[in-house]
Order: C-alpha cells, then sequence, then structure tokens
C-alpha cells in the first residue's frame, strides 16, 4: 500500500477536539475501510511551531515535500499548526 499526503483545516476550542473532529468528519466522508489516504487514518498529531512570517499551508506543502522526520510515517503522528480563533491546520501523510 502506498500514502498520500493530506492537509485539513479543523475547528476547536483545543487541538485535541480539532483533531477528534477532523477524524470523524473524515472517516464519514471516506469510509471506515482504511487507507484512505486522509486525516481518518491518524491516531495522533505533534505540534510543530509555525516559523513567523510563512504561510500554514506553504509550511505544511514544505514538511510533506522534505519528508520532514515529525510528520513522515504514514503511520505516524499528523503535524498541526495553530491558525487562531479556534482553528487548526492539520498535514502528514496517510495510507492510501
Amino acid at each position: 500500500m502506498g500514502a498520500s499526503p493530506f492537509i485539513t483545516v479543523a475547528h476547536g476550542a483545543t487541538a485535541q477536539k480539532a483533531f477528534n473532529e477532523a477524524v470523524e468528519s473524515a472517516s464519514y466522508e471516506e469510509g471506515h475501510g482504511g487507507y484512505t489516504g486522509s486525516i481518518a487514518e491518524k491516531s495522533s498529531f505533534v505540534s510543530i511551531p509555525l516559523p513567523k512570517g510563512i504561510k500554514p499551508n506553504e509550511e505544511a506543502n514544505r514538511l510533506i515535500d522534505e519528508d520532514d522526520d515529525r510528520i513522515s510515517d504514514k503511520w505516524g503522528p499528523a503535524g498541526v499548526f495553530e491558525l487562531g480563533k479556534d482553528r487548526w491546520l492539520f498535514f502528514g501523510w496517510a495510507p492510501s
């Protein structure tokens, strides 16, 4: 099986609440069969500091493209950036 990159914005008072909502929503939309290539396949996340002056999507794509160790394992954690106002950007690789 392969892996696919994903980037997902989710809402929640905390990163954990937003993550849970994003996983639940993706599972509903993508199905429960596994290997969706989405955040539905993730069970954890790691907070990554967003460098000043860098757009979140650009940094997420850079980390994905460079196969950053923190998010490169399709079975490992997703990365997350806090966007503010109860918004979070989750990204990484997922089994597909």
